[in-house]
């Protein structure tokens, strides 16, 4: 998709560097890749950055020579390139970047403990090493309007995805030939493919929250519960709808309703300011009340970006506050074993007044039979 408006990426790295001081660092080591590729722009599948006070270096092989550098260039990102063949020269490049005596950040959640061993012993013994704790992952969190307009693209593809390919459940298709169709008519989209494994569960299978497509046909009046998303530029879209071929009968629509009441008391929760606690005790109350509290398994939300679960984290012992910015899902779900389940999803962007939804796809139970 070529009308995307462009990123800031070259800013990213200076915000970054305004964190050091809370940890009295010299620079930091950036080996996840989703977080190279926010600071970077670069898309490969090997490579790290080195974000030093005045500079920055990203190190990857030569498979990357050219992808790196026109990357780069075209993300405006300030960093240098350079290219080590082999984890060997790598190392070297990198160790004699990072001068004698620094204080050199790791990335907690993204380094090994075997790798963490070798950069205390073979790569950086010259340096004093500092873990540290979701710093790019924080800057990730707030998202700038051009990422937004790129999840909210996402989003458009995946609802005119679904409404084309829903009919189809009226033909009986199988889980997997549906979740098939489904991506298919995402990526003749402009979709460079999905964002997680889609869910379609159809009948019993839908009481498994993360249920896999089967070959199993989907049969008329059941519940059907369709959890998928696609990528456009590196970021993530995320929806649920349960639909029914048909009426599925009192209680299941008994427990459809309860759900879609408990995901719009969420969602009229997020606003800015608002603990993530808060948002899920505002879906959970209306399920428990419904004496369904527990077949909801699972947290409500989550944030999603460059990565489809990411900060921060809608869940009864979630911590944060959505801030302005924050792009994050709303999606309450019952799941009883054996029978069925129901989950509905929106992802939303959180404003100063409330949640904007970027997904749109009608909350309707009963698909044409």
């Amino acid at each position: 998709m070529t009308d995307l408006p462009a990123m800031d990426v070259a800013a990213r790295t200076d915000r970054l560097r305004a964190r050091f001081d809370d940890d009295g660092l010299d620079a930091l080591l950036v080996t996840r890749l989703p977080n190279v590729r926010y600071l970077t722009g670069f898309t490969g599948s090997a490579g790290m950055v080195l974000v030093a006070r005045d500079w920055s270096l990203l190190v990857t092989d030569g498979r990357y020579a050219t992808q790196a550098e026109e990357q780069l260039a075209a993300a405006g990102a300030r960093a240098d390139v350079a290219i080590g063949a082999s984890g060997l020269k790598q190392r070297d490049i990198l160790r004699d970047a990072v001068r004698d005596g620094s204080r050199l950040g790791l990335e907690a959640h993204g380094v090994t403990w075997a790798q963490q061993r070798a950069f205390a012993s073979e790569w950086f013994g010259h340096a004093e090493l500092v873990p540290t704790e979701g710093m790019v992952e924080a800057l990730r969190c707030v998202k700038e309007p051009a990422e937004v307009a790129r999840i909210r693209a996402a989003c458009a593809i995946a609802d005119d995805a679904l409404r084309e390919v829903s009919a189809l459940l009226a033909q009986e298709p199988s889980e997997r030939e549906f979740a098939l169709r489904l991506e298919l008519a995402m990526r003749e989209r402009g979709a460079s493919g999905n964002s997680f494994d889609p869910i379609v569960a159809s009948g019993p299978n839908g009481a498994k929250p993360h249920a896999r497509p089967t070959d199993r046909r989907v049969q008329r009046g059941e519940l059907v519960v369709i959890d998928f998303g696609c990528v456009v530029d590196g970021y993530c879209s995320d929806m649920t709808r349960t639909v029914s071929v048909g009426d599925p009968g009192p209680e299941a629509r008994r427990v459809w309703d309860t759900v879609l009441a408990s995901q719009r008391a969420g969602r009229d929760a997020v606003r800015a300011g608002v603990e993530c606690a808060a948002v899920d005790r505002a879906s959970r109350a209306v399920i428990d009340d419904a004496g369904w509290g527990d077949a909801f398994a699972h947290g409500t939300g989550h944030g999603v970006g460059l990565e489809i679960h990411e900060d921060p984290r809608v869940a009864a012992t979630a911590r944060g506050t959505l801030a302005e910015g924050h792009v994050v899902t709303v999606e309450p779900g019952v799941y009883l074993p054996g029978v069925g389940g129901v989950r509905i999803e929106d992802t939303v962007v959180v404003t100063a007044s409330g949640a904007e939804p970027l997904t749109e796809f009608p909350k309707e139970l009963v698909v044409s039979s």
